[in-house]
This record gives structure tokens, sequence and C-alpha cells, in this order.
């Protein structure tokens, strides 16, 4: 395998603020179809609620004792590769149920930062009262939504770091995009899609304002596609949008749910899906954006 003279694995963050449009699944079965050509995959489940980390079979580890990917954000990054869990595909980095605090923790650690100079007048000490982890010696810089990327490279012997990222804007999903640096949105073929698109590109052009990070679409996948108008005119509209990206898109299919309850994506599953040939193109054009030049698997 080849990667050309690019070092550390490639990071993907999938990502979009909007509810149901099946990120998680995508998310899962990217990593599965990248697993499937003989990648080496390391997936973060940065979302609280840790569909992710149910989706993959790993229960037990969203109620485990700290330290926690938490405590990789907000503590010790070291401790990121101490939570990596194994599993038929990919390894994992859980969510846990202490994630619940990160939002509130990381927008304290921001704060922090922000205020690290000194010349606002604002006591970092004060600050700090109010977070777990966190305190005026953990942070630096003008920001914290570095958190995911110190904990990232401690890590290493991947091919690719996906990252499934919060639904909702806030300090944990612009920690997952500023460490990726490439975002894959998943997004469902219905009007409401427009508006929160419209927003996730806002918030990308924010988050490239507030840090030194450049933030670039590698794709849409339209996803539970059906055949309508409605989905005919919003897959027209994607191809609008992202005249420079490609749009996948992902039929309906009750086996992409079946292989989520497996704790599988459908590429380990017991029933074969159409769709794996759709996860399969996408993992082949982020070989190829990212340089990958030989197939090992």
């Amino acid at each position: 395998m080849s990667r050309g003279s690019s070092a550390g694995p490639a990071r993907v963050c999938v990502t979009n603020a909007k509810g149901g449009t099946g990120k998680t699944t995508v998310a899962i079965n990217v990593a599965g179809a990248l697993n499937d050509r003989g990648r080496d995959v390391l997936f973060v489940d940065l979302d609280p609620q840790g569909n992710a980390t149910e989706g993959l079979g790993l229960v037990e580890a969203y109620d485990a004792q700290p330290p926690t990917l938490f405590d990789a954000l907000t503590g010790d990054p070291a401790t990121l590769g101490d939570l990596v869990v194994e599993h038929e595909e990919m390894d994992v980095v859980p969510s846990n149920i202490d994630m619940l605090q990160a939002e509130h923790e990381l927008t304290i650690a921001d704060l922090l930062a922000r205020v690290g100079e000194g010349t606002s007048g604002v006591d970092p000490n004060a600050l700090a009262e109010f977070a777990i982890n966190v305190g005026p010696e953990t942070v630096g810089g003008g920001h914290a939504l570095d958190a995911l990327d110190r904990a990232l490279d401690t890590v290493s012997g991947y091919d690719y770091v996906i990252v499934d990222s919060p639904p909702f804007y806030g300090k944990l999903t612009d920690a997952g995009v500023y460490a990726a640096g490439h975002i894959l949105i998943p997004a469902l073929a219905e009007a409401t899609s427009e508006r929160a698109i419209e927003l996730l590109m806002d918030q990308m052009a924010a988050l490239e304002r507030e840090t030194d990070v450049t933030v670039e679409t590698l794709g849409v996948v339209a996803n539970r596609v059906e055949t309508t108008s409605e989905d005919e005119m919003m897959l027209e509209w994607f191809d609008a949008a992202f005249p420079d990206s490609p749009v996948w898109e992902v039929r309906k299919r009750v086996a992409l749910q079946r292989a989520y309850t497996q704790g599988t994506s459908v590429f380990a599953a017991d029933e074969q899906c159409d769709m794996a040939s759709v996860f399969g193109d996408i993992a082949d054009a982020l070989d190829r954006q990212f340089g990958y030049t030989e197939v090992t698997a």
C-alpha cells in the first residue's frame, strides 16, 4: 500500500447537524467499506448519545468507568490509545455516558484558552471552578478546538480515522471537524436538507475563520433515497450545490438497519445488500483522494 509522501492517517468527519439523516449508518458503512479494501481504520464515536458505539455492538463500553473519551478530550490526550476497542472490521474509540458533559467542558476549555493571555480581565481560575478536568494549565493558544486533534496525534498505525460527529453544532462537532479537516455529508433527499446544508456550510466557514484549519468537503451521501419527484429534485439540488464534489445515492434498504442491529457494517453482515457497492464507491473515491494506490484486500 502506498500513500505517496503523506504522513499520518487520512481523517474524515461524517457530519450533519440535522437529525435523522442516517449519519451514523453512513459512517459505519464507509468505515466497513474501507476495511473491505484492506485499510486499517480507527472509528471515533464523538456523539454523546453513542449510537455508533451501539451500532458496532459495544454497548458495554458506553457505560465503562473512567478514563473515557471524555478524559482524552478534556484531560490527558494520551489516554486515547488505552480506550481503543477491537471490532471485527475496525478499531473503535467508543463514546461513553461521560461524553454528555463534554460540550460543557470543551466550552469552558475554549473560554480558558481565549482569556489565557490575561488581557480580558477574566480570572482563568474562576472559570476553571466550573470544569471537571480542564484548567488554565491544560489549555493554550487562541482556542481549545484542537482537543481531538491532539488526542489523535497520540495514536498511530491506521490508514484512516473516521469520526462520527454529534448531530448538533457546538464545540464537539467543531473539534471533530478541526481534527479531520475533511467532511463527508450525509443528507436526506428532502427539501429540509437545503437549509440544513446551508447552515452546515456557514458553520464550516465560521470554523475556518476562527482557526487555521481548512475544511474540505469530500462529497455528499444522499441517504434513504426513494423514487419520488422530491427525491429527484433534491438530487439535482445536491449536484448544483456541490458541483466539485461527488454525490452518492444510498437507496432505502432494510438490510442497512439489520446490519446495524447485528453490530456490523453491511460488509460483515449475514445478509447481502446491494448498497454495499455504493459504499465501495465512496471508499474508492477516498482512496484516490488521499493517495492510496494499492488495494490490499
